[in-house]
């Protein structure tokens, strides 16, 4: 069979294969390094070119009601801001603290305008609500020199996502890590304080010791041996 039979269906299904990809890898989109419920997550959101051919100035991304505090990466390529809007009702967080407003929007302007054939990413370090099965949206405000594109849409009810010119980036809530909501597991102490784990620890040691002297001596008496041969 000449080369060119195989080649040149192989590249066709190739072709085809990036056309199919392509419109879903240039939206702009969230990765999250956990999704467990109530743990603490580094949200990145990817910027993958500019509007319709136009360098990319600014980038809002707004958060979900159900996040109040976010801590946004540096980025030397852009200036970071934080909108923050009041609450209707104050809450207490975690350690009993009043809060009264929560962070709206975390805005990055670009120092140097992103080129449209290049991306650029922006990460969110926050804590995930306590609310298993949840899908949230985090919407981007995408400015640049010619134009803006919102990143907004979310699919309704029995809508295909795939439909979508403009989605939202979007993070579905998964169960707990551990049952215990992101928060560091508890340790049973005993009656002097300890961890409850000092006697097992005691014991690995004493076996690893043990095993080490056995070690040696053998390895002395094969050294003897040899010595005498």
């Amino acid at each position: 069979m000449h080369l060119r039979h195989i080649v040149l269906p192989a590249a066709a299904a190739a072709g085809a294969l990036a056309l199919a990809v392509a419109p879903a890898s240039a939206h702009v989109t969230i990765t999250p390094d956990t999704t467990a419920a109530g743990s603490y997550a580094v949200l990145t959101v990817s910027v993958p070119h500019g509007c319709e051919g136009s360098p990319t100035t600014k980038v809002a991304i707004r958060l979900p009601d159900e996040i109040y505090a976010v801590t946004p990466t540096r980025n030397s390529f852009w200036e970071t801001d934080t909108v923050m809007k009041r609450l209707s009702e104050p809450i207490a967080d975690a350690h009993g603290n009043e809060i009264t407003e929560r962070v709206e929007q975390v805005v990055y302007t670009a120092r140097t305008p992103l080129p449209d054939g290049q991306r650029d990413t922006f990460e969110l370090s926050l804590q995930l609500p306590d609310a298993e099965g949840e899908t949230l949206a985090f919407p981007v405000l995408q400015s640049c020199q010619r134009g803006e594109t919102g990143w907004t849409e979310v699919a309704a009810e029995g809508q295909d996502a795939e439909e979508l010119e403009h989605p939202a980036p979007l993070v579905t809530i998964t169960a707990a890590e551990g049952g215990h909501g992101g928060e560091a597991p508890a340790v049973s102490t005993d009656a002097d304080g300890g961890d409850g784990s000092d006697d097992d620890g005691d014991g690995l040691a004493l076996a690893g010791l043990g095993t080490g002297i056995v070690g040696i001596v053998v390895g002395g008496l094969a050294l003897a041996r040899t010595r005498k041969a």
